[in-house]
């Protein structure tokens, strides 16, 4: 009994979070650029980080994302809280071809090798026919 009540507030809060905030659909296999609120000292500031999602996990809440990128040569993970206030919006650079739910594959692979083919119907396939 207890529990049902916790996942229907969980769900009624998560439903809450997800009408304020954009969050568009994206998938494993997505370039995505997620800009995130970094406090330093007193002023804060948006750094965009842009990288692939090579995983999603958890629901509602508790649903979080891993954007891998390379910087300088050395790959870098981060895990973002989905409904994370310090993420100020998210936006689907390309929409990737893969088979995999987790792409961890992708932390072995370099150069040629790790590329991930573009899905038709991306967001530069829907920026060209509208023009």
């Amino acid at each position: 009994m207890a529990a049902n009540i916790i996942a229907q507030l969980e769900q009624e809060e998560s439903a809450r979070l997800l009408a304020a905030r954009a969050i568009p659909d994206f998938r494993p296999g997505d370039t995505l650029r997620v800009n995130v609120k970094i406090k330093e000292g007193e002023r804060e500031r948006v750094q965009a980080y842009e990288g692939v999602c090579i995983a999603r996990a958890g629901t509602g809440v508790h649903e979080s994302f891993t954007v891998r990128k390379i910087s300088f040569g050395e790959g870098v993970e981060r895990l973002f809280p989905l409904l994370s206030p310090s993420i100020e919006s998210i936006e689907v650079k390309r929409r990737g071809v893969v088979r995999r739910a987790k792409l961890y594959y992708l932390r072995d692979r370099r150069g040629k090798s790790a590329r991930i083919a573009e899905r038709a119907g991306g967001p530069k396939a829907a920026a060209a026919t509208e023009e």
